[in-house]
C-alpha cells in the first residue's frame, strides 16, 4: 500500500480540484436535465394521464404501439421532416451568400450586418406576433399583393400555406445568426489565397465557388447540422402564429408533445413523443460532433 506522502496529496488534489469546480454545475444538471429525462424515460412505458395523483401504471410497450397506430404522429413527423426539407437548405445557402456580400470593406457595411442579425435578438413572441399581422387576411402582404390576388392568400389559414407561412419565418429569424458563423469561417481565409488565385485567372464569383466554398465545408456543414436540429425543435413559431392548424397541416412533433402534455394531460404518451424526438435529435448530434471533429482538424491543416 503506498503512503500517503504530501508530494501525492499535492497530485491528488490538483487531480481533484477540477471535478470540484465542475461538482455545483453537475448538481445543478442533474436536477433539471438528467434526473427529468430518467423519469420521462420511465413514465414512457407507464400510463399516467389525467388523474395525476395516482401512481403511474406499468404497460410496457402499449405507448410505442399506441404511437405506431396514431395517424396524427405520422402526419407531424412528416410535417417536421418537409420542415427540415424546407428550410435547412435556404439556412445553408442565403446566410453564406448574405456573408459573403457583408465581408466586403466597404464604407458602411457594419449597418449591413447589424440590420441582417437584428432579427436574431428580437423575442420569436415579438416575431411571430408581427408576422401574424403581416399575415392577416387585410394585412401587409395581402394588401401589396391585391392586384395579382384580389381575394387574398390565405397565409395561416389554408393546409396548403400554414406550414410553409411558419417556414418563413424561421427563415427570416435565423438569417442572421448562421451569418455570423460563416462571417467567422470568412474572415479566417487569407487574401493571400485569393490574390494567388486572381493571378491564375480566378476572380470575380468564381473565386468563391473555386476557394471559398471548399474552404468553407466544415462551416457549411455545422449550420447544416445546427440548424437541421433547430428545425426539428421548433415550437414557438407554431405556437404563436396557427396552433397546430389548420386540420394538423403545420404540427410538429414538439407542438404535438407540448400538446398531449398540457392540453390533454397525457403525460406518458407525451413521454413516448419525446423519446422519438430525443432518438432523432440525438442522431443529429452525433452527427454534428463528428463534423466539428472533421471540422476542426481541416481548420488547423
Amino acid at each position: 500500500m503506498n503512503r500517503l506522502t504530501a508530494k501525492n496529496w499535492v497530485l491528488f488534489s490538483q487531480r481533484l480540484t477540477p471535478y470540484l469546480f465542475l461538482l455545483p454545475a453537475m448538481l445543478i444538471l442533474g436536477l433539471t436535465v438528467f434526473w427529468p429525462a430518467l423519469q420521462a424515460f420511465y413514465l414512457s412505458f407507464t400510463r399516467y394521464e389525467y388523474d395525476l395523483t395516482q401512481m403511474p401504471q406499468w404497460v410496457g410497450f402499449a405507448n410505442f404501439q399506441r404511437l405506431w397506430n396514431d395517424p396524427v404522429f405520422w402526419q407531424t413527423l412528416g410535417n417536421t421532416l418537409l420542415y427540415l426539407v424546407g428550410v435547412v437548405p435556404i439556412l445553408v445557402i442565403a446566410p453564406l451568400a448574405v456573408a459573403i456580400l457583408v465581408n466586403q470593406k466597404l464604407r458602411g457595411m457594419h449597418w449591413f450586418r447589424a440590420a441582417y442579425y437584428t432579427p436574431v435578438v428580437i423575442s420569436m413572441v415579438v416575431a411571430g406576433i408581427a408576422w401574424k399581422w403581416l399575415y392577416a387576411e387585410n394585412g401587409l402582404l395581402n394588401q401589396l399583393l391585391k392586384g395579382l390576388f384580389p381575394q387574398g392568400i390565405p397565409w395561416l389559414t389554408s393546409p396548403h400555406f400554414a406550414l410553409y407561412s411558419v417556414m418563413a419565418v424561421t427563415v427570416w429569424k435565423g438569417l442572421g445568426y448562421y451569418m455570423v458563423i460563416y462571417l467567422a469561417g470568412l474572415q479566417s481565409i487569407p487574401t493571400d489565397i485569393y490574390e494567388a488565385a486572381a493571378i491564375d485567372g480566378s476572380d470575380g464569383v468564381r473565386k468563391h465557388w473555386d476557394i471559398t466554398v471548399p474552404l468553407m465545408k466544415p462551416y457549411i456543414a455545422l449550420v447544416a447540422v445546427i440548424s437541421a436540429i433547430s428545425a426539428t425543435k421548433v415550437f414557438e413559431e407554431v405556437y404563436i402564429m396557427t396552433q397546430g392548424g389548420p386540420r394538423n397541416s403545420s404540427k410538429t412533433i414538439v407542438y404535438y408533445l407540448y400538446e398531449q402534455a398540457f392540453n390533454n394531460l397525457e403525460i406518458s404518451y407525451a413521454c413516448t413523443i419525446g423519446l422519438v424526438l430525443f432518438l432523432i435529435i440525438l442522431g443529429l448530434s452525433i452527427v454534428r460532433l463528428i463534423i466539428n471533429q472533421q471540422g476542426g482538424d481541416n481548420i488547423t491543416a
